[in-house]
């Protein structure tokens, strides 16, 4: 399939599909990560859980390293 961009602002969009989206099960609200290979563009959906995973690992990592400061500050 061949796309062109649109004007959107200052900015382009790349307008995608209902059955594409259907397809890959997204929707307006996911989030993708955008990286490219030099040549390509790739969009990875991104998977809620997935980030909210990331999100309580990271807090997880904040907890212990930064319990003492932490629990004074809660005081």
């Amino acid at each position: 399939m061949i796309k062109k961009l649109i004007r959107h602002g200052n900015s382009a969009a790349l307008v995608i599909d209902k059955p594409i989206m259907e397809m890959l099960h997204i929707t307006n609200e996911t989030f993708f990560e955008l990286s490219t290979d030099g040549k390509n563009l790739i969009l990875s959906p991104q998977n809620t859980t997935a980030q909210e995973n990331n999100i309580l690992e990271s807090l997880g990592k904040i907890n212990k390293k930064y319990k003492n400061v932490l629990s004074r500050l809660g005081e």
